[in-house]
């Protein structure tokens, strides 16, 4: 039996965990507490899918570093922004001490990063660049702590497979927020924003506002065709004062008890804490954040805020977001 958390897959460096290490190795056969994996699909990220498209700007340059990223590492764990994504697959073995409840043949979704993941590409077919899903031939290995789900038979694969991606987001909103908040969602017009839009929206009750931050007037477009916002602010969430001048003016001062941060890129910390009431709650759900950023800018602010990291695990996350997902794509939102 290997390691229940995969550390026996471990190449470089020697005693450290797969998410920490720099290579793992995904050779056969699979260990007895293991399920082996035909992988149909990788959802990149957005963090690393705009790093990637930044560098190589074409869908063939973004294959290749997927490609030499997955042969240098034994897993898609982007060196850049030290993210991954997830994938989805069909069981092709199920280790004979396997402990869980899945078959060969099972549609799954795997819940934990492709950055503690091992992962074998034989070919990429295709790259979606507006829904960061590369189409793929290969083989995973998920340890006996990895979650999964199976996909649902009512949703397409690549939708479910992109609202799975963020499942972590809109449960952790759920569990957040409560009634009367006013709630910041910064990066609403996303795919995460607006599921988290959603959950904020049906616990904030009738004493509470929901204020979304879009980044361009598309942003705009897709939160308002949503009504899941009580309040629609543009703006750049890198620019801080500028935005914290925003939500003063749209809270009479009293700035957010919550505040949940969705975007995919670096530089937005400090927006999110000085939006944020002192003993509120600033949520960094992106993986774009600088922890150290955040730390040290709260501290030179005089912020007294509560942040927390976005553990994309919360009890309940898949069916949270399924449902949330499934209602929305109803409406015609997402």
């Amino acid at each position: 039996m290997g390691c229940p958390y995969g550390s026996h897959r471990v190449l470089e460096p020697v005693d450290v965990l797969p998410q920490a290490a720099w290579k793992l190795e995904h050779s056969l056969p699979i260990y007895p507490n293991e399920l082996l994996i035909d992988v149909e699909m990788l959802n990149i990220d957005a963090a690393s899918f705009r790093q990637m498209r930044e560098q190589a700007r074409t869908e063939d340059g973004i294959a290749e570093l997927i490609i030499q990223t997955v042969r240098d590492r034994g897993k898609q764990h982007n060196p850049v922004t030290g993210s991954g994504g997830m994938l989805i697959g069909t069981v092709r073995e199920v280790g004979e001490g396997w402990t869980g409840n899945v078959a060969v043949g099972s549609k799954i979704a795997t819940l934990v990063s492709l950055s503690l993941t091992p992962l074998n590409l034989e070919q990429i077919h295709s790259i979606n660049l507006n829904t960061c899903q590369v189409r793929v031939t290969g083989q995973a290995i998920l340890f006996e702590s990895g979650l999964f789900a199976v996909l649902p038979a009512d949703l397409p694969q690549d939708f479910a497979l992109s609202i799975l991606d963020v499942a972590g987001a809109p449960a952790q909103t759920a569990k957040l927020v409560q009634a009367g908040d006013t709630v910041l969602i910064i990066g609403a017009g996303g795919k995460s924003g607006l599921l988290c839009l959603y959950e904020a929206k049906k616990r904030v009750g009738v004493t509470g506002k929901v204020i979304a931050l879009a980044y361009d007037e598309q942003d705009y477009e897709r939160i308002a065709r949503s009504q899941l916002a009580d309040v629609i602010l543009v703006g750049d969430a890198r620019q801080t004062l500028a935005i914290l001048h925003k939500v003063q003016v749209a809270t009479d001062g009293a700035l957010a008890d919550l505040t949940i941060n969705c975007v995919d890129v670096p530089g937005t910390e400090m927006s999110s804490i000085l939006c944020t009431k002192d003993n509120g709650t600033v949520y960094f759900f992106s993986m774009a954040t600088s922890f150290t950023a955040a730390a040290l800018g709260a501290e030179g602010a005089g912020k007294d805020v509560r942040m927390l990291i976005g553990n994309g695990y919360t009890k309940g996350h898949a069916e949270i977001a399924l449902a949330a997902g499934r209602s929305m794509r109803e409406k015609g939102y997402l």
